[in-house]
């Protein structure tokens, strides 16, 4: 590992001084983990990502310490405010070890009802902004979404639990700039037995596989667990459409829950294959080898127009589609899409049967999520009965208002 991380410059031993306008000074005291650009009204010198910056406010009074990105928006990523404190291997290990210890109640539970597999560091949330830790049992996933953690990964990897392996991943947009990442690559194993194929891992006592190479994210979407868990105890007797099935993590909760039939739809026929494998995975639990699983490999929208011009209904549809808004431009266009996706969705939804519909957009937000969907049940004629309204699992905490991505609205239509 020290070879592969050799080739990254360390970070410069004088620290970055900022001043700050009041209004930023406000929000970083309030708990907001960035800094923007255009808050800043003095610096010390130009710096690189990476670089320890201290930010004053105008008083110069300490504020805040975070890690320098010159070519972000986001120009500072808060680490510790408040109190003055020494960043380093000591530092980033004490914060990595409370936020896992945050997730033991999680990973204690006994079989039949085992967990290991669950999401140990979630960026900002956890005090580490833009770096996220799962854990597929033996195999850690660490994700970067900003370049400043690259010069600090020496620091951060010994104080990760123990494990057969470390996968390092990138997002999207750090990984179109490999020029910048020093000789790093996405998906590369930066210690233990090089990865062949996928990692097996327990969620509640279900047995499920993920690729934490090429998969999304980090191959699995641990974030919506405790919705999986509550389609599966509304799921007996029931026929089940899981559009937007990914692997097919709801698809098999429905069956142990007692479905009687699930049809799994996505539009990539990779990850519907790992759905089915997934399903194989289960097939010892005696109400997932009783139900009927079929895939397909098309579009949501496409999909839920043809099931309801052929006159299909199922007696629960569950609708988990990706982002639809990923710049606050985008909201218009996503809050539309939300209602079309609606209304198809209970097009092919039996009186009284139960939808499940998810948002994974932060900057759509919960109250216009929720509203939406009632908006687009009134204009297809019918009305929603809600059963819950829920949020975020334990493994991905929220310490300020942008982390609050996941809302999911469980109700019984008319």
């Amino acid at each position: 590992m020290s070879d592969i991380l050799s080739s990254i410059p360390r970070i410069a031993e004088k620290r970055i001084a900022m001043r700050v306008t009041p209004e930023a000074a406000l929000a970083i005291k309030q708990g907001h983990p960035w800094l923007f650009e255009n808050a800043i009204t003095q610096q010390s010198f130009a710096g690189h990502p990476g670089d320890l910056a201290v930010i004053f406010d105008k008083k110069r009074r300490f504020l805040a310490i975070g890690l320098f990105d010159p070519h972000s928006p986001i120009r500072v990523r808060i680490l510790q405010a408040g109190k003055p404190v020494s960043i380093g291997r000591e530092w980033f290990q004490d914060k990595i070890t409370s936020a896992c210890n945050l997730r033991t109640p999680l990973l204690a539970q006994p079989a039949p009802q085992q967990t290991t597999g669950c999401r140990l560091v979630h960026g900002e949330n956890d005090g580490l902004p833009g770096l996220v830790l799962d854990r597929y049992e033996n195999t850690l996933v660490i994700k970067l979404y900003t370049p400043v953690w690259l010069p600090h990964l020496r620091d951060i990897l010994p104080g990760l639990p123990a494990a057969d392996r470390i996968i390092l991943r990138f997002s999207r947009l750090l990984a179109t700039k490999p020029q910048d990442l020093f000789g790093l690559e996405e998906g590369m194993v930066l210690s233990g037995a090089p990865l062949e194929g996928h990692v097996m891992f327990w969620e509640n006592g279900l047995r499920f596989e993920a690729d934490p190479i090429r998969g999304q994210k980090t191959g699995f979407f641990f974030d919506q667990r405790d919705n999986r868990s509550k389609v599966e105890r509304l799921a007996s007797g029931k026929e089940v459409l899981n559009v937007f099935a990914y692997t097919g993590g709801f698809s098999v909760y429905a069956a142990r829950g007692g479905a009687r039939r699930v049809v799994s739809v996505d539009a990539s026929a990779a990850a519907l294959a790992a759905a089915k494998r997934n399903w194989t995975h289960n097939q010892h639990v005696p109400l997932v080898g009783d139900s009927v699983h079929t895939t397909l490999a098309e579009d949501a929208f496409e999909v839920l127009a043809r099931l309801a011009a052929q006159g299909h209904h199922f007696n629960m549809v569950i609708l988990d589609p990706p982002a639809f808004a990923q710049k606050h431009k985008h909201v218009d266009r996503a809050l539309t899409a939300y209602r079309r996706l609606t209304i198809l969705g209970l097009s092919v939804l039996k009186k009284e049967g139960i939808l499940v519909q998810a948002s994974c957009s932060s900057r759509v937000t919960a109250e216009e999520f929720f509203k939406q969907i009632h908006l687009a049940a009134a204009e297809a004629e019918r009305t929603l009965v809600e059963l819950a309204r829920t949020g975020h699992a334990l493994d991905h905490p929220i310490s300020y208002p942008e982390g609050a991505y996941l809302k999911c609205l469980f109700a019984k239509a008319a």
